[in-house]
């Protein structure tokens, strides 16, 4: 008996190690399908270490407490860790889950895993980033990253009031749905293309902070005549920021981002980004789990995509563009202090 506890414990932590994940409860058993009564949820994120991510995970841990399913979380070991995703929902089946849902590192990178999930029973939802296709999935929860992008970039056009944009632009991770969506919503919204002259460079930073602000500085070795930036999102927003403060660019900078946390909403207040998009991942999580609860209980699945809404949060408002200000956006950041 000690011998195979001993095995046990090992199995565990070597399972661990290789996904690189956060493990938040375990429990054992073969997968049970819908109808079965007992929901038992797992999540798999891109990170376990960006904030978004984390508030997506204590979102979800929550709900499933106050709803009484079990909960187990995994994570990629860096966003684009396709590998880690694919472990990461292997384990979850053996550990009987029957509802995975998943923020997809990338949209087709992780689909064979996916279909073998559903393929024995599994339903799985996607939250924030979608799949391609979007039917890989049984459901989507998500912001609709083209319309915040849009919002970001109708605010950054508004905001430069007639004047013409020299634009510098902060991507993610290439190829990824989030990362296309929003660069190609932010141009709709300022009205340009890819190939506008008034784009002055990009980079791309996988979402990391270190990462976009080394890129910025680089871009800035080239060119400091600019006004607007673009970012991704926050984390990249602050690494674009600290490059531009370092050249003393900041006061001639209009820099939009997207995620609306409780340190982006405070970084708007204190002036280093001109407005953020909210997005609500509590909401994504909690709907997620609420899904799974009905489908364990019922065997109902949900279907397609469902928009969780976005925010533009500003102290600066401008004309034709909705928005909160940054008050009202430090008691509803992410959804979680409503």
């Amino acid at each position: 008996m000690r011998q195979r506890s001993l095995t046990a414990i090992v199995l565990a932590a070597v399972l661990a190690a290789t996904t690189g994940c956060t493990v938040e409860r375990h429990w054992g058993g073969n997968t049970n399908t819908g109808g079965s009564g007992k929901a038992k949820v797992g999540l798999v994120t891109k990170t376990d270490t960006n904030p978004y991510f984390v508030e997506l995970r204590n979102a979800a841990r929550a709900a499933a407490q106050a709803n009484g399913a079990d909960f187990s979380a995994l994570a990629g070991q860096f966003d684009g860790d396709n590998d880690g995703q694919v472990r990461a929902i292997e384990n979850l089946r053996q550990q009987g889950a029957n509802t995975i849902l998943i923020t997809p590192s990338s949209s087709t990178g992780v689909l064979k895993a996916i279909k073998d999930a559903r393929d024995a029973g599994i339903l799985v939802i996607a939250l924030d980033t979608a799949t391609e296709p979007p039917d890989a999935v049984d459901a989507t929860f998500a912001t609709d990253n083209f319309a915040a992008g849009e919002q970001q970039g109708a605010y950054v056009k508004a905001a430069l009031k007639g004047v013409p944009p020299k634009l510098l632009m902060v991507d993610g991770t290439a190829g990824s749905s989030v990362d296309t969506q929003r660069h190609g919503g932010f141009l709709k919204g300022i009205g340009l293309t890819d190939g506008s002259p008034e784009i002055k460079g990009h980079t791309a930073a996988n979402g990391d902070q270190s990462l976009a602000q080394q890129g910025m500085e680089n871009l800035l070795q080239r060119s400091t005549d600019i006004n607007a930036v673009y970012s991704m999102n926050e984390p990249m927003g602050r690494g674009a920021y600290a490059a531009l403060k370092a050249r003393g660019l900041t006061g001639q900078i209009v820099m939009g981002s997207i995620d609306g946390g409780c340190e982006g909403v405070q970084n708007v207040k204190d002036g280093q980004f001109a407005a953020t998009v909210m997005q609500f991942p509590a909401k994504m999580a909690e709907q997620g789990v609420l899904a799974a609860v009905e489908y364990a209980k019922t065997g109902k699945k949900p279907s397609g995509f469902v928009n969780t809404g976005s925010a533009v949060i500003t102290d600066k408002p401008v004309p034709g563009v909705e928005s909160h200000d940054t008050a009202w956006g430090l008691q509803n950041c992410w959804g979680g202090k409503k």
